[in-house]
C-alpha cells in the first residue's frame, strides 16, 4: 500500500473483506434459482416486472406494475426511470415509501439517486445518508432487497469519500448472503468493482450472474465495459450482444456510441446516442454524446440544443461537459478538452472525472505543477483511482529528471542520460523542424517539449495513466513523449525515427487545428519517417500483403477503426503502414500541396466526405477503390507470390515456400543451391527486408565465398529498408572497410546510434573514422558521447575529447579536458604532451 499526502491507496478488492462473505455460494445461488425460477417467483409481481424490464419489454413491465397498484409502486418507479419519466417516477417512489413496506427502502435510495442525477446533489446525499444511518443504527434484520438499497446509498455517498465505497461492497455481499437469488446485488457489486478500477473482480461478478442467469443483458454490458477497460478487441461485440439481449438497454447504446465516437464515426455515434434517448429521453449521458458529436462535427446549433436540454434535466450537468472534454481529447483537440474540463469543474468541484480530465491534460500541455494540484484534489476524493495515483507518482519522479533547453526544443530526461540523448536529438529535431516547416508551410511555436522515459511503464502512465501501452511515442501537439532507448531491448525500436514521427504530429495537428483524423495524422508521420531516412518507418512485409489481399484490413473510409478497434493483433501496426501508403498515393496523384490543402480543409471544419470532395474531387468509396488499384499495382510482383491470408492459417505462397526451401538447403550445407533459390525468392519480393528476408542469407553466403561486393549489395537491401537491424548495419560497416570505403562505413555506424546509443565501441569507431576523414565535428560529438556513457577508462576519454576539441580549434575547452585527465593521472604522458603543445598556440581574443 502506498500513501499520498496522508491518503492511502489500495485497490477495492475482496481481500478487504472476510472471504466467506464474498459473493456467497454459487452453488446455493443456482439451487435457489432452480427452486424459485430465475427472476420469477409465483405471485411476486416485483420479479415479474423486473424480468420484463430486463429483456426490454418496458411497455409490458409498466402495465404490469400499474396493474398491481401500490404494492408495486417501487418497481413501477424503477421502470419509469428507465423510460426517462422522472417526474412520474418520483411520484411512484413517494407512494412506495408510504404504501409499499417491502419496497420502501428501495424507493428511498431511488429517490436519492434521482435527486442526485437531476442536480440536487445535496438532497440526494442527504437522503442516502439517512438510509445508511438508519441501517447502522438498526438492530433489526434487513431483507436482501433492503441491503441492496443500503449498498446503493453507500455508493452514492462514495462519490464524495472513500470509506462508503468499502461499506457498499460489504453490504452488497450481505445482500447476496441473505438471498442467493439476488442478482441485482451481484450486478451492483460488479459495477462497483469496475467503477473503482478492479476489472478482474468485476468480471468475476458478471460471470457469476451469467452462470445463473444466462443472457442477462446488464451482465453482458458489464463484461463489455471490462473488455473496454482492459483494451480487449471484443468490447464492441460484447456491447452488441448485451443490446441484443435487451434492445432497450440504454447503457449498451451509450457505450456503442462512445466506441463509434472514438473511431471518428460521428454519424454512427449519433445514431446510437439517439437510440438511447428513444428509450430514456432524460439520459444525460446520451445528451452528452449528442452534444460531443455535434461539437466535433461543427454543428453549433445542435450542440447548443443538447446543452440546453442537459441543463433543463440537471441544474449542474458537469457530466455533459466532462463527456465533451473526454471526446475532444480522444480526437486530440486538447485545448477544447481543457476548456470543457474547466467548465465541468466549475459546475462541480468534486467531480473526480472532471478533475482527472483537467489534471491529465494540464500534464499534456506541460503544466506539471498545475496538473499535480488538480490530480491531488481528485485523488483525495477517490483514492481508488489508479490513473491518478500513477500519474501523481510519475510527477514525483519527473522531479529527478533534467531539463535541457536548446534552441526550439526542451528536452526532459533522466539525469544520467539527458545530456547524451540531447547530443543527438537536438540536431535531429532542428533538422526535422526545418524540413517539416517547409513542407507544411507552418511553424509551431517553440519551445517544443520532449519527455524521454527510461522506464516504459512510466512512458505508458504518461500517455494513458496505466502501464502496458504498446506504443513507443506520443504527441500532445507541442508536448511529446517517447521511450528512451534504454527502456527497450536493443533492436525493438528506433528512437530517432520515433522522435521524427512524433514531431511530425506537432505540424499536422497544428496546421489542422487538431481536426485531422487519426489515420491521416498517423499516416503522414510514418511517411515523414521514410522521407527522413529510407530505412525509417514502417515498410512493406509479407504479413501486411497477406492480410490486405485477404480482406482483413479496412478501406480508407473506415481506416480509423483499425487504430482504435483492431480486430486482430497486428491490425493497428498494419493500419499505420496502410495510412502512410494512402498519403503517399495522394501526393503522387495530386502533388504534395494536396496534403496541405486537406489539412487546411479539416481545419476549416469540413468532414471527411467534404474534404475528399473539395480537394480530391471524389467520394470516400471512390478513394477506397482508387487506393486498392494503386496498392495492387505498386506491389504487383510480390502480391503474385504471396497467398491471401484470413488469419486462420500459416503464411503461404511461392515466396514463402521458396524461402523455406532455401533455408532447408542452407541447413543441409548446400550454399550454392540455397543461393539460387534465394535469388529466385528475392525476384518475387525485392522490397522485403523483414525477418527471414533472402538478402541477409545471401550476404553471408557471398561473404563466406570472399565476394565482398556481392555481400555489400545484399546487406544494403536490408539496412536501407529496416530501421532496427543492428547486426546488418555492423555487417555493412565491416564490409565497406574491407572494400576500402571508410567514408561509406560511417553511414551504417551512425545508423546504429539511432537503434541504441549505448555501445561505446561503436562511438569509438565513428570517432576514429571521422577523425581520419577530417570530419572533426562528428568525431567531437562521438567523443562527448563516450565520456557521457561513463567509459571504463575515464582518463583516456577526457584525453580523446581534448584531442577532438583541439582539432576543431577549441583550445580552451581542450585544455580544460586535459587538466581533468591530469588531475586523475598526473603522469599521463600523452596528455602532458598535448597540453604543452596547446599552450604554445595563440588563442584568438574574444571580440
Amino acid at each position: 500500500m502506498s500513501e499520498r499526502n496522508g491518503v492511502n491507496w489500495r485497490p477495492l478488492d475482496s481481500r478487504s473483506l472476510p472471504r466467506a462473505k464474498r459473493r456467497g455460494s454459487l452453488a446455493l445461488t443456482m439451487l435457489a434459482l432452480a427452486c424459485v425460477g430465475a427472476w420469477q417467483e409465483p405471485g411476486d409481481i416485483r420479479k415479474q416486472v423486473r424480468a420484463l424490464a430486463e429483456t426490454g419489454k418496458l411497455d409490458e413491465a409498466e402495465s404490469a406494475a400499474r396493474g398491481a397498484g401500490a404494492a408495486a409502486a417501487s418497481v413501477l418507479g424503477e421502470v419509469l426511470v428507465v423510460r426517462g419519466k422522472l417526474a412520474a417516477a418520483d411520484s411512484a417512489f413517494r407512494v412506495a415509501i408510504t404504501s409499499d413496506p417491502r419496497g420502501r427502502r428501495t424507493a428511498e435510495v431511488s429517490l436519492a439517486e434521482l435527486a442526485y442525477a437531476r442536480g440536487a446533489r445535496d438532497d440526494g446525499l442527504r437522503l442516502a445518508n439517512a438510509l445508511t444511518t438508519a441501517y447502522e443504527n438498526s438492530s433489526a434484520r434487513w431483507s436482501s432487497d433492503d441491503l441492496t438499497a443500503v449498498g446503493r446509498a453507500y455508493v452514492l455517498l462514495g462519490t464524495r469519500a472513500a470509506a462508503p465505497v468499502r461499506a457498499a461492497l460489504a453490504v452488497f455481499d450481505k445482500a447476496v448472503a441473505a438471498d442467493a437469488s439476488n442478482i441485482e446485488a451481484r450486478l451492483r457489486t460488479g459495477d462497483l468493482f469496475l467503477d473503482k478500477y478492479n476489472a478482474p473482480e468485476a468480471k468475476s461478478s458478471y460471470d457469476d450472474v451469467l452462470k445463473v442467469a444466462p443472457g442477462n443483458a446488464r451482465a453482458l454490458l458489464g463484461l463489455a465495459r471490462v473488455a473496454e477497460f482492459e483494451g480487449k478487441r471484443d468490447a464492441m461485440a460484447m456491447a452488441q450482444k448485451s443490446m441484443e439481449a435487451n434492445p432497450s438497454l440504454t447503457g449498451a447504446n451509450i457505450l456503442l456510441a462512445r466506441f463509434h465516437l472514438e473511431a471518428e464515426a460521428y454519424d454512427s455515434a449519433a445514431i446510437y446516442a439517439r437510440r438511447a434517448l428513444a428509450v430514456d429521453s432524460s439520459s444525460i449521458a446520451a445528451w452528452s454524446l449528442i452534444g460531443a458529436t455535434a461539437f466535433l462535427t461543427g454543428k453549433t446549433a445542435e450542440y447548443d440544443r443538447a446543452k440546453a436540454t442537459a441543463l433543463r434535466l440537471n441544474s449542474k450537468p458537469s457530466e455533459f461537459f466532462a463527456e465533451a472534454a473526454d471526446a475532444a481529447i480522444r480526437q486530440r483537440r486538447y485545448a477544447d478538452g481543457m476548456r470543457f474540463a474547466r467548465e465541468a469543474v466549475d459546475i462541480d468541484s468534486t467531480s473526480v472525472r472532471a478533475l482527472g480530465i483537467l489534471g491529465t491534460n494540464q500534464m499534456r500541455a506541460g503544466n506539471i505543477e498545475a496538473a499535480r494540484a488538480t490530480l491531488e484534489r481528485a485523488f483525495a476524493i477517490d483514492p481508488f483511482n489508479l490513473w491518478h495515483k500513477n500519474t501523481l507518482d510519475l510527477i514525483d519522479n519527473l522531479k529527478k529528471f533534467r531539463t535541457i533547453d536548446r534552441g526550439r526544443f526542451r528536452i526532459v530526461a533522466p539525469e544520467k542520460e539527458a545530456e547524451m540523448l540531447a547530443l543527438y536529438l537536438v540536431p535531429l529535431l532542428e533538422q526535422a523542424y526545418d524540413s517539416l516547416a517547409k513542407r507544411y508551410a507552418y511553424k509551431p511555436t517553440p519551445p517544443i517539449r520532449l519527455e524521454i522515459y527510461d522506464r516504459h511503464a512510466d512512458f505508458s502512465v504518461r500517455t494513458v495513466g496505466l502501464t502496458g501501452l504498446g506504443a513507443l511515442g506520443v504527441s500532445f501537439g507541442p508536448v511529446l513523449a517517447i521511450d528512451a532507448p534504454s527502456a527497450r531491448a536493443r533492436g525493438e525500436f528506433n528512437w530517432g525515427s520515433t522522435s521524427w514521427h512524433e514531431l511530425a504530429h506537432t505540424f499536422t495537428l497544428g496546421l489542422s487545428e487538431n481536426r485531422a483524423p487519426r489515420w491521416l495524422s498517423e499516416g503522414l508521420s510514418v511517411l515523414e519517417e521514410r522521407r527522413a531516412r529510407p530505412e525509417w518507418g514502417a515498410q512493406i512485409s509479407v504479413e501486411f500483403l497477406a492480410a490486405y489481399t485477404g480482406g482483413r484490413l479496412r478501406p480508407v473510409s473506415t481506416l480509423n477503426d483499425g487504430f482504435v478497434r483492431p480486430r486482430f493483433e497486428q491490425e493497428t501496426i498494419f493500419s499505420y503502414y496502410e495510412a502512410s501508403l494512402v498519403c503517399e498515393m495522394i501526393e503522387q496523384m495530386r502533388g504534395s500541396g494536396a496534403i496541405v490543402d486537406i489539412l487546411k480543409a479539416y481545419r476549416d471544419g469540413a468532414d471527411t466526405p467534404g474534404v475528399f470532395a473539395k480537394v480530391l474531387g471524389m467520394k470516400p468509396d471512390s478513394l477506397d477503390k482508387q487506393f486498392d488499384t494503386w496498392l495492387r499495382a505498386k506491389f504487383a510482383t510480390p502480391i503474385l507470390s504471396i497467398a491471401p491470408n484470413d488469419g486462420k492459417k500459416p503464411m503461404s505462397g511461392a515466396f514463402v515456400e521458396t524461402v523455406r526451401a532455401a533455408v532447408a538447403l542452407v541447413e543441409a550445407d548446400k550454399p550454392d543451391s540455397a543461393r539460387a533459390m534465394l535469388l529466385k525468392a528475392q525476384a518475387m519480393f525485392p522490397e522485403y527486408a523483414g525477418a527471414g528476408n533472402p538478402a541477409w542469407v545471401l550476404a553471408h553466403i557471398a561473404r563466406d565465398k570472399g565476394d565482398h561486393k556481392e555481400a555489400l549489395a545484399q546487406v544494403v537491401r536490408m539496412t536501407t529498408h529496416n530501421e532496427n537491424t543492428w547486426d546488418a548495419n555492423l555487417f555493412e560497416a565491416d564490409t565497406r572497410l574491407k572494400l576500402g570505403d571508410a567514408t561509406g562505413s560511417l553511414v551504417p555506424l551512425q545508423r546504429l546510434t539511432w537503434i541504441s546509443p549505448y555501445d561505446i565501441d561503436v562511438h569509438k569507431r565513428i570517432a576514429e573514422t571521422a577523425a581520419l576523414l577530417g570530419d572533426h565535428a562528428t568525431a567531437l560529438r562521438e567523443r562527448r558521447a563516450i565520456l557521457l556513457l561513463d567509459p571504463p577508462d575515464l582518463v583516456d576519454a577526457h584525453y580523446q575529447l581534448a584531442l577532438a576539441l583541439s582539432n576543431t580549434g577549441d583550445v580552451v575547452a581542450a585544455k580544460r579536458e586535459l587538466l581533468t585527465a591530469l588531475e586523475q593521472a598526473p603522469a599521463f604522458e600523452k596528455a602532458q604532451t598535448l597540453l604543452l603543445e596547446l599552450s604554445k598556440r595563440t588563442v584568438p581574443a574574444k571580440p
